[in-house]
């Protein structure tokens, strides 16, 4: 599974950590995030994130 930064703030969402903040938990792939998730750090919409190679 990728990971995914945020083009506003450089936070990184790691799959494998997931977002327990939000009640992602670890495993779900960035794609399965909901609709509605945003970045825990700047509020960011999902569109904002890009993959990190």
């Amino acid at each position: 599974m990728k990971k995914y930064r945020c083009t506003v703030c450089g936070y990184v969402y790691d799959p494998e950590k997931g977002d327990e903040d939000s009640g992602i938990p670890p495993g779900t792939a960035f794609e399965d995030l909901p609709a509605n998730w945003c970045c825990p750090v700047c509020g960011a919409e999902k569109d904002a994130f890009e993959a990190v190679d």
